[in-house]
C-alpha cells in the first residue's frame, strides 16, 4: 500500500509540474526569490510521505515521521518551479494535513485535506511556477 501511494504522488507531483509549466499567468512571476519552503502541519496520526521537486527539477520523496515538517532549500536558476504532494495510511476519519508552498517567505499554494472514512488522505496544493 505504501509503493502504492508514493508512487501515485510522484506521478501527480510530475503531471502538476508538467501540466504548470506551460503559459501560466498566475500572479507568480511576481517572486525572484528562488527560496522556497515546503511545509506540512496537522493532526494527522497515520503514515505519511511526501514528493516534492527539489532544485533543479529533481523528484525527491521522503517519509514524514512527525508533523510539523518541512523543507527548504534555494533553487538553482535552471528550476522551473515548485510542488508538493503529500499522501498517507492508517490515519483516523477527518485529521487533516495542511500543505503550503512558500516563496521568498510569502504562501504561493495551500491545500487542507480530510482523511477518508478508511484513514487515506491525499493533498496536493498544486505548483508555483517562477515567472520568465
Amino acid at each position: 500500500m505504501k509503493s502504492i501511494l508514493k508512487t501515485l504522488a510522484i506521478v501527480l507531483t510530475l503531471a502538476f509540474t508538467v501540466g504548470s509549466c506551460s503559459s501560466d499567468n498566475d500572479n507568480n512571476s511576481g517572486s525572484s526569490s528562488r527560496d522556497i519552503k515546503y511545509e506540512v502541519t496537522g493532526n494527522y496520526t497515520g503514515k505519511l510521505s511526501t514528493t516534492y521537486t527539489e532544485s533543479g527539477n529533481g523528484g525527491q520523496s521522503a517519509d514524514i515521521n512527525s508533523l510539523p515538517w518541512s523543507k527548504e532549500f534555494t533553487a538553482s536558476a535552471d528550476t522551473y518551479g515548485a510542488g508538493i504532494t503529500v499522501s498517507g495510511y492508517g490515519g483516523v476519519v477527518d485529521q487533516t494535513v495542511t500543505v503550503k508552498i512558500i516563496v521568498g517567505g510569502k504562501v504561493q499554494k495551500e491545500t487542507t485535506a480530510k482523511a477518508t472514512s478508511d484513514g487515506i488522505i491525499v493533498a496536493i496544493p498544486g505548483s508555483f511556477v517562477f515567472g520568465q
